[in-house]
């Protein structure tokens, strides 16, 4: 508690620097609103997905929801920056790439969607560029986690913002989580309320959209996490009711780990959870962490499971580790893939 207390009293201290740098992100962005700084259209459809806080919203589900939408209709290619990667510039994934070139959430798209082109560039125009002089045939590009990379003009916005923790009730970094002001937000074609309960009822929902104020150019939308019935190995696979005997180590590298916890317990698993920071690069001792504690469990039916971004890293390391997969389930699905095909 003491520590709560004390963490919250110092970010009031930096209040002053909040002011300044959403002074600065202000100016920025009036700048690319009157054009003295320059955005890039193309003439393909360009889709932005974000946030305007910081990691944990739900971008790489809303990601996959849109390859699932789109990928009978378009040639999609999904564009990222490649958070902690180990290359530099543009990278365009192949059947050579390893997750360290491009990083685990992009390496996860490349490895789920067969009928996709993956790429990794910080500078999102060379990017795009890059994109369609490799594959004339791409007819739709899909940005990751670029809300705030206003170089480029995206046709249409998915600004995502968590059920337990609205934008609109936030503040600007380092005094809150906010990479940018909550005025942002006018940007966004479609705001989409991520990580809601599965019984949110109408009147939460009134509430929400009452609170976010949208204009009468944006919808909202309301999105809940559904996980996979099945896990998977690189050889095997499982369903969640066939390991309510086991003892389960769980690993998760993610910036919000609650709702896997949550969703684990409901099902009746048991479970010991080791919790590593987001995106976090294992290294040989955590490695050794994991295989320690699985081997100190006495259960004879015991397993290694972690969520599919992690999965990516530790497949080649822990032998017969399992992954759980989530979708985006989004409440009145139908008008939301009309308004996003309408838009674009």
């Amino acid at each position: 508690m003491f520590q709560k207390t004390l963490f919250k009293g110092l970010r009031w201290i930096l209040s002053p620097f909040s002011l300044l740098y959403a002074l600065v992100l202000g100016v920025r962005n009036l700048f690319f609103d009157i054009n003295i700084i320059k955005q890039t259209s193309f003439d393909i459809p360009v889709i932005a997905v974000g946030n305007l806080s910081v990691g944990g919203t739900g971008k790489t589900p809303q990601i996959e929801y849109l390859i699932r939408l789109l990928e009978e209709e378009y040639t999609i290619a999904v564009l990222s920056r490649g958070y902690k990667r180990k290359s530099e510039g543009f990278v365009i994934a192949n059947d050579k790439t390893t997750v360290e070139e491009i990083g685990d959430e992009p390496f996860q798209f490349f490895k789920k969607f067969q009928k996709i082109i993956v790429a990794v560039d910080t500078n999102r125009v060379n990017g795009i560029n890059q994109l369609l002089k490799t594959n004339s045939k791409i007819n739709l590009i899909l940005l990751d986690d670029a809300y705030q990379h206003r170089k480029v003009k995206a046709r249409f916005y998915a600004l995502l913002t968590s059920y337990d923790n609205l934008y609109t009730k936030d503040f600007v970094l380092p005094l809150g989580d906010l990479r940018e002001a909550k005025s942002g937000a006018k940007r966004a074609n479609a705001i989409i309320v991520t990580k809601c309960p599965v019984g949110i009822t109408q009147v939460e929902k009134n509430a929400i959209v009452d609170e976010i104020k949208p204009t009468k150019f944006q919808n909202v939308f309301f999105s809940s996490i559904a996980y996979d019935n099945v896990i998977h190995s690189n050889k095997n696979s499982l369903g969640l009711k066939e390991i309510v005997d086991y003892d389960v180590v769980l690993i998760t590298g993610i910036a919000k780990p609650k709702p896997l916890l949550d969703a684990l317990i409901s099902k009746g698993i048991k479970f010991t959870h080791l919790n590593f920071p987001d995106h976090h690069n294992f290294s040989p001792s955590d490695v050794d962490t994991i295989n320690e504690t699985f081997d100190k469990l006495k259960n004879a039916k015991k397993l290694i499971l972690t969520t599919e971004k992690d999965f990516t890293r530790l497949s080649d390391s822990i032998d017969g580790i399992y992954s759980l997969g989530i979708r985006m389930s989004i409440t009145d699905s139908d008008k939301f893939d009309y308004f996003v095909k309408e838009g674009i």
